[in-house]
């Protein structure tokens, strides 16, 4: 298992576990992986942990104490929609595992679990990540450039005024380029599944976008409308929207 980011450094794992014997076993186990391991004990922990030290994987129990995981992982999904979380419950039953990826989940692994397993799904989550930070560093849209290490846009050398929500909105059209995206889609992956948006709302941040990265908004050749359905997105000049 390689245990290095697409910049060569240690891969941190944020593990937010409240049994202690588990979460020993657990840390030592990713440890010998070469994984980096940082803990927390209680959901409150676990998301200043994740919101301060930004690692590359949480590993999230849903039984936790005063904030359930549940609630970690949703606010923490409208912090950084791009951190791989995977929850880690006794909770098989399928709403659970529903309610999890719904709020934002990568992945579910329900106890008791075999180490070879764990190690197998992580695996994988990192392997997603890597391959979409390699690929969407930096991107070229037309003659726009959407730096994502830097969290900027700019067309010709000048900058282009720009949000963390709108950076975040690229983000996920570019994770899924030529996919037609309905509005309810959209709003819960960039958003989060509980806020109380409209369709309206993915309009307006998608007029705002167009106007940073079409270089006519009005008749857009990149994130066009497909009537009555949702919206596309192409680094090709589309002919326009349905």
């Amino acid at each position: 298992m390689s245990t290095k980011s697409s910049a060569g450094r240690q891969e941190t794992i944020l593990l937010v576990e409240d049994d202690l014997g588990l979460r020993l076993a657990m840390t030592k186990t990713l440890r010998s992986e070469g994984f980096r391991v940082e803990v927390a004990g209680t959901g409150k922990d676990g998301l200043e942990a994740a919101l301060a030290q930004k690692p590359d994987l949480v590993l999230l129990d849903v039984m936790l104490p005063g904030m359930n995981g549940f609630e970690v992982c949703q606010r923490l999904r409208e912090a950084d929609p791009e951190v791989p979380i995977l929850m880690v419950t006794a909770k098989g039953e399928e709403p659970d595992k529903v309610r999890g990826l719904r709020l934002g989940a990568d992945d579910y692994i329900v106890k008791p679990f075999g180490v070879a397993e764990l190690c197998a799904r992580i695996d994988a989550a990192l392997r997603r990540r890597r391959r979409v930070e390699a690929e969407t560093e930096v991107i070229q849209i037309g003659d726009v450039t959407a730096d994502f290490r830097a969290h900027t846009l700019s067309r010709g050398g000048q900058s282009l005024e720009t949000t963390a929500l709108e950076m975040r909105l690229l983000r996920y059209f570019l994770r899924h380029e030529g996919t037609l995206l309905p509005r309810q889609r959209i709003l819960d992956a960039v958003w989060g599944a509980d806020y109380f948006g409209t369709d309206r709302t993915v309009d307006n941040f998608i007029n705002r976008l167009r106007a940073k990265i079409e270089d006519d908004p009005k008749n857009p050749r990149h994130l066009v409308t497909v009537r009555g359905a949702g919206y596309r997105f192409t680094r090709a000049p589309s002919s326009g929207g349905d």
